[in-house]
């Protein structure tokens, strides 16, 4: 706990502290200071008190204020700004402030999800209203105890201050009293007037800064209990295969292999939930259980998904956009728009599959014992842990305690609880604490993937060079064929990242999709959807422009037409506007105009550039954040990157809560999307991934990395949205159209060096 010491304080100064101190100092002057062998003065203990007036925050009789946090850290600096936000509120002193991990518990703490871009969004009035109430009950009860009207009484940096006459209480001296009263309600909640905040809108530094840096920090990983050991699996190849017959001999025959046993495959679909089974070896340490593995022979039955081919299953794909599919959205008449233009652009975009690939594999341990279970798992969604546990284990959920670590990164594959199940499983069957381990080679090779994608658009032009119709085809295998068979399309939701919600003001639009059936496990990952129309609607706007002999920004500001709040019923009955009301959240073209305009100027766009250098923009609304991104490349003549000298950002969140997570999420959403343009590739034959580690599934190296990324924000008050999933869709295609233009060669399929 750090301690603040104003200048009126009475302290008492060893000779350790006398010498070496930044409180006193070892420089001048130090006036009326008792060095004795005990102190003149002696403040009085103080009575014992807590305040907490609900379940995020408390503070005791020496001002100590502990605040809860129930998201999880996975790098976004969440676990700070929440407790930022309540502690501007409440006038606290930062250096007073504790933060404390909620465990797994959301009829407590609400929502614990921490995915889709949505805690700020989600928790940023509650959070200040949670401050806020608290402090407007230290200032009443100063006031009681003052004997005047509350609206003499101002909380300052951890104090009470009576304005007319400068006394003042700190926060520890009223805790009794303010616990003794009433908690406003919602409706008499006063919430600081912006331009009186301390931290919202500002930067703070990330609470586990300096434990993650110097290696104290805590992850999944790092877990240890008496008695621990650990745990892999040997799982099918294909997802949904199961043991087909098993030799454990040599393996049971090494030194420190304790036990070996099956976990029952559930088949395909089972779920985001849902081990995948295999053959668990649980040894004294991680080297011995995979050695264990290592020998065991296995025969895999590899069930439905044995014949999965990604090539040929794209290549079947890009077929059916041939044909009439499911109208998704409709404006205008879309068959009349194309056959009345002068001419048509068409083009496929295709994307492979992607892995999350976090630093952390999934990892967890585990203690199952006398009908009860506690976990220490690094998750995004600890409530889908302890219900998918609770339920594995035949439990009630209140028997369940699920402790959230840090996370060395998530990108939505740690909201899932299979390998937290997993884990409970294994404890219970062995008998005793486990941790269970996945290897690179296991995340790679049974991750829920981003699903491969193919994108048909066709436009049509007049001859007056106006666009009269858009028509995108939209085919790839649903997040909802991981849980049901029946999801052979996708849904409305993931249709709504991108391509139902297309903004421009064009007289015919027409969004479609086809039956893509899954073949193996797809999940969410950043920015989920939007990357594959990101990518192609992007790229698109790039060749209409070309084709209308325009500048890309020219065109895209002319195509967006006058500044207007797009209606809900524009888009279709099924736009889904990230779980919130659409009339909280409408899709508003003069911001997105605004951060085009902002990018052009910030990036000096069409400024010159040597023979082999070029830009390319794309602009593009995801998770309610309104983002536009100009890459400068260069490149050889065949369009190899030979380098990016800087990407430029200019974003429109709403409120920037901790602006330095903000511009710090876009930095690394640059690195995380070049990895899927550039070189990452998911690719399957006979039912198998042909990738293990990242000698073949590459992510973004130093070669990769641009010399500088730029992050422009729009200063703005509307509400704060989501950042951590936006710096993604517009990288690659942004890059893309960088690269046709330094060298005229145009990437239409994902990774374009692959």
């Amino acid at each position: 706990m750090k301690t603040s010491i104003d200048n009126n304080s009475i302290i008492k100064v060893d000779r350790r502290s006398f010498l070496k101190t930044g409180v006193i100092g070892s420089t001048g002057l130090i006036l009326g200071t008792q060095i004795a062998c005990s102190s003149l003065f002696q403040e009085e203990p103080r009575v014992k008190a807590t305040f907490s007036p609900n379940v995020f925050l408390t503070i005791n009789e020496k001002g100590e204020i502990t605040i809860v946090t129930h998201r999880s850290e996975m790098g976004t600096g969440i676990r700070t700004s929440l407790p930022a936000v309540v502690a501007d509120e409440l006038e606290a002193d930062w250096n007073m402030v504790t933060i404390q991990q909620a465990i797994g518990d959301e009829d407590t703490y609400g929502d614990q999800n921490t995915d889709g871009s949505y805690s700020i969004r989600m928790f940023y009035t509650p959070m200040r209203r949670v401050g806020a109430a608290a402090r407007m009950m230290l200032e009443q009860a100063a006031a009681a105890k003052w004997q005047v009207d509350v609206s003499e009484c101002k909380a300052k940096n951890n104090n009470v201050i009576h304005e007319p006459s400068g006394k003042k209480f700190d926060f520890g001296e009223l805790a009794g009293d303010a616990a003794k009263l009433t908690v406003p309600e919602e409706k008499d909640i006063k919430l600081k007037d912006s331009k009186d905040c301390n931290r919202i809108g500002k930067s703070t530094p990330i609470t586990d800064l300096k434990d993650i840096v110097v290696g104290k920090a805590n992850f999944g990983l790092d877990t240890i209990l008496p008695d621990l050991k650990f745990a892999v699996i040997k799982r099918c190849p294909v997802a949904g295969g199961k043991v087909k017959s098993l030799n454990d001999e040599a393996a049971k025959a090494l030194i420190g292999v304790e036990k070996i046993f099956t976990l029952d495959s559930p088949g395909f679909p089972a779920g985001f939930n849902a081990p995948l089974g295999g053959v668990v070896v649980v040894a004294g340490n991680t080297w011995d259980a995979m050695r264990g593995r290592d020998a065991l022979q296995v025969e895999w039955d590899n069930g439905i998904n044995g014949d999965y081919n990604s090539e040929e299953y794209l290549a079947d794909l890009v077929k059916k956009t041939n044909n009439d599919g499911s109208v998704r959205r409709e404006n205008g008449d879309i068959k009349n728009g194309l056959k009345g233009a002068d001419k048509v652009l068409d083009s496929t975009y295709v994307l492979q599959h992607l892995s999350h690939a976090p630093m952390e594999p999934p990892c967890g341990v585990a203690y199952a014992q006398e009908g009860k279970c506690e976990l220490w798992v690094p998750t995004q969604n600890p409530k889908w842990v302890r219900e998918s546990v609770a339920a594995a284990l035949g439990i009630e959920k209140e028997n369940v305690t699920v402790n959230v670590t840090l996370l060395g990164g998530g990108f939505g594959r740690k909201s899932k609880a299979d390998f937290s199940v997993e884990a409970a499983k294994i404890s219970k069957e062995f008998g005793g604490p486990i941790k269970l381990i996945w290897t690179r080679e296991d995340d790679i090779q049974h991750d829920l993937y981003h699903s491969c994608a193919v994108q048909r658009i066709k436009v049509g032009i007049d001859k007056a060079n106006n666009v009269v119709a858009w028509n995108q085809k939209s085919i790839f295998p649903s997040i909802g064929g991981t849980a049901t068979d029946k999801a052979v399309q996708p849904s409305g939701q993931e249709l709504s990242l991108g391509a139902i919600d297309f903004p421009y003001n064009i007289e015919n639009i027409c969004v479609e999709s086809a039956d893509a059936p899954a073949k193996t496990r797809i999940g969410w990952l950043r920015s989920v959807c939007n990357i594959q129309h990101a990518f192609a609607i992007g790229s698109m706007m790039d060749e209409v422009a070309e084709a209308r002999n325009m500048d890309p920004i020219k065109n895209a500001l002319d195509l967006l037409g006058e500044d207007r709040q797009i209606g809900k019923d524009e888009f279709g009955k099924e736009l889904v506007n990230y779980n919130t009301e659409y009339e909280d959240y409408p899709w508003d073209t003069g911001r997105f105009r605004g951060v085009i305009n902002e990018v052009a100027k910030k990036s000096n766009w069409g400024k010159e550039l040597p023979k082999g250098r070029a830009q390319g923009f794309c602009a593009h609304r995801s998770f309610l954040t309104y983002v536009a991104c100009v890459v400068e490349v260069e490149t050889d003549e065949q369009g190899k990157v030979l380098s990016i000298p800087e990407i430029h950002y200019a974003v429109d969140c709403g409120v920037a809560v901790n602006r330095d997570r903000v511009i710090a999420q876009f930095e690394g959403g640059a690195i995380f999307a070049l990895s899927g343009a550039l070189e990452g590739a998911i690719t399957f034959k006979e039912g198998q991934v042909e990738q293990s580690n990242f000698h073949n599934y590459k992510v973004a190296r130093m070669k990769n990395a641009p010399d500088n990324i730029n992050v422009h924000l729009i200063d703005s008050q509307e509400k704060p949205t989501g950042v951590g999933e936006p710096p993604v869709p517009p990288i690659a295609p942004a890059l893309a159209n960088a690269i046709y233009a330094a060298s005229g060669k145009r990437f239409k399929n994902l990774p374009m060096m692959g």
